[in-house]
């Protein structure tokens, strides 16, 4: 049976990884630091950065240190909640300057538009924070497409390689996990929503994956594809 919803990560799935790492954490890295000194007494930022101060001990008047926090986490590519509200913040700031545009592989829109034309809904779970997803699909170079999801999720609802956040992804949208199909380009993900009854396509690009898709075609549970035009719902 078809799926009902169809829920994608971004990073090597619908997106370029090179994207994220070489233009996104590159520009948080750098404007990061000035921009909580400027704004740690905005609303916002001070509920992330209270948030890091309890989970650390590092003391919330003690900006210097949340910030060198923040950033020898950047540099371990952690998924802290908090680092990733606040990068998602510096990120709303470069869009809104036409600093750059997100990247999306061109088969991607066609895909998705056809597949709410079928009447399917469409999520997205990426361990970017939920504001950094809205707006890497407002500002994409192939223009505003984030109305064309039904809903956003991040690491709020639990780790992406761990099972019972798929029960949690499940529980949110409302639909038997056998009703739900979610696509990565991380097989240890797709394992934890397979572990659940969610549907999986494991999204192997070549252009930047180190993995053959032949080889992961012969080896793998999942089915594998390197692109969305390749996702045929009816062989599922």
């Amino acid at each position: 049976m078809k799926p009902i919803a169809i829920v994608t990560d971004i990073e090597g799935t619908t997106s370029s990884i090179r994207f994220v790492k070489d233009i996104l954490f590159i520009y948080a890295e750098q404007f990061l630091p000035d921009f909580i000194r400027k704004h740690k007494e905005e609303r916002d930022v001070v509920r992330q950065l209270r948030s890091l101060s309890d989970n650390t001990g590092i003391p919330l008047k003690n900006t210097e240190a949340l910030i060198e926090h923040l950033r020898k986490a950047m540099r371990e590519d952690s998924k802290g909640t908090e680092l990733k509200a606040l990068q998602g913040m510096v990120w709303e700031m470069g869009y809104q300057r036409g600093e750059f545009q997100a990247h999306i592989y061109p088969d991607v829109p066609d895909k998705l538009r056809e597949w709410l034309d079928a009447g399917i809904n469409l999520y997205v779970y990426s361990s970017g924070s939920e504001k950094a997803q809205r707006l890497f699909f407002r500002y994409s170079v192939a223009g505003d497409l984030r109305l064309m999801f039904s809903g956003y999720f991040d690491t709020s609802i639990g780790p992406k390689q761990e099972a019972q956040s798929y029960r949690n992804l499940a529980e949110w949208i409302a639909l038997p996990p056998s009703d739900i199909l979610f696509l990565s380009d991380v097989e240890a993900e797709l394992d934890a929503a397979a572990a659940v009854g969610i549907k999986t396509v494991w999204v192997v690009r070549p252009q930047e994956s180190a993995v053959d898709v032949e080889t992961a075609r012969k080896r793998c549970k999942h089915p594998v594809v390197s692109s969305f035009a390749e996702i045929d719902l009816e062989a599922l």
